[in-house]
């Protein structure tokens, strides 16, 4: 059963967390992804793109998949239809990132079982920007 973390635990992930790898991050301004990651990357997280048909987004280089990056990857933060993160968080799983978190309105329970399981904290139906500005920002 999922339990939202706590506020503390929460901002402890945004200020240890500095690498966001975005599944689903368009390369599209409108799009809540790219103004999600736009935020992300302006208060200082280094955003890596996940998104299979674009080269870059935000000035940095997208991968197809999870499995791709080199690098280590702190969060995966998902913009997914709800049906579609198990996979996405089965993926993530070898990175070892501190959480996967899926914004809002996307809510999965076996999801929650993949990543609690393999011992990933887990945040799902929450927006990373908002709680970033509450927690941590301006308040705006």
């Amino acid at each position: 059963m999922y339990t939202h973390p706590t506020d503390e635990r929460i901002k402890e992930l945004l200020t240890q967390c500095k690498t966001i790898a975005v599944v689903g991050l368009s390369d599209k301004p409108h799009r809540d992804s790219f103004k999600v990651a736009e935020y992300m990357q302006s208060q200082g997280y280094r955003i890596i793109p996940v998104y299979p048909r674009v080269k870059e987004v935000l000035g940095e280089k997208a991968y197809r998949t999870l499995g791709e990056i080199p690098d280590k990857v702190d969060l995966v933060n998902v913009f997914r239809k709800s049906e579609e993160t198990p996979p996405v968080v089965k993926e993530a799983i070898p990175l070892k990132p501190h959480a996967v978190w899926l914004q809002l309105g996307i809510i999965n329970d076996k999801a929650a079982q993949i990543a609690t399981g393999a011992g990933l904290e887990y945040i799902q139906n929450s927006c990373i920007k908002v709680e970033h500005a509450r927690l941590l920002g301006d308040g705006k």
